[in-house]
């Protein structure tokens, strides 16, 4: 008896894990899709360099995926497209280093005319252009039967999966995932990566999700536009609103601006400093210091330009952009 009743539970959990939902198409409540003509993004990819893959995975001889140019991807997205074929990659580079704010810190957009056809990618982010970490994946899509060529998926099966929403909606991603993973600094990254999803069940031709599970996507698709089709990436938090100016553009004042070889740095009310750093525009740090000497930053090392002070308090940390002539 205690037998049978151990083999139902684990069936139970089996059946309960195999049901868990993510969000949901576009559209539908509860769905993290973000349209791309949201006032959240403040930038678009600026270069990119892309390796197209296999028309179909398992037969090289019908070459590779050709449809669109990579100039397709540069600004908003719009349904123009590059296809990356099985197996893909498409490298991509910013105005301006990407970092980790509240929440999401920017989508990956496809080009589907459904909710439900969905070509698949995983993303993966870099600080320098040469170590990638990827966002971990996951696709509880059954892995019976081969979804075919033209078949349908479930967004709500699908999680830090590029693809899962129709065109012209992006999937978030949020760099607070990654923030413990070594080589990378979530607060600069410079370059996203975007490599397709081969979705055969095929154990040697196929790509596993982060639990180690086959991903199901429609499969084989032997033509010109093979494989996920990149529209665009867009940005919500990069180095120029690192400072988060509605939250602290009372809490202290930088003068004079521009500044020569002393920049003052003056609280509206009393604060215990634990650290000040300044960075470039670029988010890299050139200045880092535990003392604030009577309220003076001396400049006369710094090049000409503009920078982001970050003053750390017990409480918060305060951000303000000065300028050195």
């Amino acid at each position: 008896m205690f037998y049978r009743v151990s083999i139902y539970i684990a069936c139970l959990i089996c059946s309960l894990s195999l049901r868990a939902q993510f969000d949901p198409p576009a559209g539908q409540p509860g769905s993290r899709a973000i349209h791309a003509d949201s006032n959240v993004f403040i930038d678009w990819v600026k270069d990119v360099v892309v390796k197209r893959g296999w028309v179909e995975a398992g037969n090289e001889s019908l070459g590779n995926a050709s449809y669109g140019q990579e100039s397709d991807i540069l600004g908003k997205a719009d349904l123009s497209a590059v296809s990356l074929g099985d197996g893909g990659t498409a490298t991509l580079s910013f105005n301006f280093p990407i970092w980790n704010g509240p929440g999401p810190d920017f989508a990956v957009f496809e080009n589907s005319f459904s909710d439900s056809f969905l070509e698949l990618a995983f993303v993966e982010v870099s600080s320098d252009g040469e170590y990638f970490v990827r966002f971990p994946a996951q696709s509880l899509t059954q892995t019976d039967v081969q979804i075919e060529s033209f078949g349908s998926l479930e967004a709500a099966k699908l999680h830090n999966l590029a693809g899962k929403y129709r065109g012209m909606y992006g999937v978030p991603f949020d760099l607070d995932e990654l923030r413990n993973q070594p080589d990378i600094d979530v607060q600069s990254i410079t370059h996203i990566r975007i490599i397709d999803v081969i979705g055969s069940l095929d154990p040697l031709l196929g790509s596993f999700d982060d639990e180690g599970r086959l991903i199901n996507d429609p499969y084989p698709t032997p033509f010109p536009t093979s494989g996920f089709d990149l529209d665009a990436v867009g940005v919500i938090y990069d180095t120029r609103n690192l400072l988060v100016p509605e939250q602290n553009k009372s809490a202290i004042r930088c003068f004079p601006q521009p500044a020569s070889d002393v920049l003052y740095v003056e609280f509206t009310a009393p604060a215990i400093i634990e650290s000040i750093n300044v960075y470039d525009l670029q988010g890299k740090l050139i200045y880092k210091s535990n003392l604030l000497v009577e309220g003076k930053l001396s400049l006369e090392s710094f090049p000409a330009g503009s920078f982001i002070v970050e003053v750390s308090t017990i409480d918060t940390k305060i951000r303000q952009v000065f300028m050195k002539r």
